[in-house]
């Protein structure tokens, strides 16, 4: 295959509900589209959905522009390949960067898809017809707020809420859920919000009676020691996500028991193909795994519930419909979840029609690219 165009647009939504995580509120996302086309004219679809600012991860829209403008575009446009997995070896030199390179590759792999008319989901090695949902709430400005949107979801039929934690935000809030759910699949998430102190030790030990499917990310990325210790100590599983960007992240984390669960988000690993790789390899280890979300539009969100549909992904992935973050999406039909269970498409590529109307419509710049 080689491709002979690309085009970048970079689009904003608005949220229907905001949402507030230990580092910021936000009412608005702006993520990254990638536009692949290929000799033949079929076209591939990605998404760069890192935060506009550098609180999750280093990057940020700003500067996954121009990574993927200046350095990545340029690798594949007029390149021969076979197979999606050797498009990460075209921009091998380019180090970092995970979330610009997700949406190339990405790309990549819906042209490869609908190239070849399979479904994404069958082209990854998927399983699964269908994958189970869950929602991830924000800290609200009581508790009960959060029980209302507590009690929204899981009316919708989710089977299980996260809920973001942070410093002063966090025994009493999973104490109140907890004692209006008894059995709800409840975890919480920390996004590395807290030092590994004794202080932090002792909130995570008084969490620990509370029945959690896990603690995400308690500590910063990378303080792998930190999790180990907390692990030894908990019966609740600690889970990680911004620890691990790389496979060689992954099998550290694995030789130091530095947690028992993995939250796979292709953007945070720099694509599809990684994001297989680790499932595979926690597999192997016994780790179950389960798909993050970056409130992706519909591109990503579909490549999110493509890779959920592998055998590894047992944990209910973050996958839930597109009308829980935006009026209106970006592809058609909209990401939809009947009873929590969303449907892994059947339609060759993406698996669903991309709206270019809508992305020209909330388009903040665009630039195009030819070999």
């Amino acid at each position: 295959m080689r491709i002979v165009s690309a085009t970048l647009h970079d689009v904003e939504l608005p949220l229907v509900h905001s949402f507030e995580t230990s580092s910021h509120r936000k009412s608005s996302l702006r993520h990254l589209i990638v536009e692949l086309t290929d000799e033949t004219g079929t076209t591939g679809w990605g998404e760069i959905a890192s935060p506009a600012g550098p609180y999750y991860a280093s990057e940020t829209t700003t500067s996954a522009w121009h990574t993927a403008q200046e350095y990545l575009i340029p690798a594949v446009l007029g390149a021969e390949w076979e197979h999606p997995d050797e498009v990460s070896g075209l921009y091998a030199k380019v180090r970092g960067h995970w979330f610009a390179k997700a949406g190339v590759e990405m790309a990549a792999w819906t042209l490869f898809a609908a190239h070849s008319g399979q479904p994404l989901a069958q082209a990854l090695g998927g399983t699964r017809s269908t994958v189970t949902a869950g929602v991830s709430l924000g800290i609200e400005p009581s508790i009960d707020d959060l029980l209302t949107q507590v009690a929204k979801h899981v009316d919708s039929g989710y089977p299980r809420v996260k809920l973001k934690i942070a410093p002063g935000w966090d025994v009493e809030p999973v104490k109140a859920v907890r004692g209006a759910y008894p059995e709800l699949d409840v975890h919480v998430d920390a996004n590395g919000a807290y030092p590994g102190d004794e202080e932090a030790f002792g909130i995570f030990r008084a969490l620990d009676p509370h029945r959690l499917t896990m603690i995400e990310q308690p500590f910063a990325p990378r303080n792998f020691l930190d999790s180990a210790r907390l692990q030894a100590e908990l019966d609740t599983p600690v889970c990680l996500d911004e620890s691990v960007e790389t496979l060689d992240d992954l099998r550290t984390a694995l030789e130091l028991r530095a947690g028992a669960v993995l939250n796979i988000k292709v953007s945070r690993m720099g694509g599809l193909s990684a994001a297989r790789e680790a499932h595979n390899l926690a597999q192997g280890a016994g780790w179950p795994v389960w798909c993050g979300g970056m409130h992706e539009f519909g591109i990503g969100r579909l490549a999110n519930v493509a890779i959920s549909s592998l055998p590894g992904f047992t944990l209910p992935s973050d996958v839930s419909a597109s009308g829980k973050y935006y009026a209106e999406d970006i592809i058609e039909p909209a990401v939809t979840a009947d009873g929590g269970v969303v449907t892994v498409p059947t339609r060759p590529g993406l698996g669903a029609e991309v709206r270019t109307a809508l992305i020209a419509e909330h388009a903040k710049q665009t630039a195009s690219f030819t070999a």
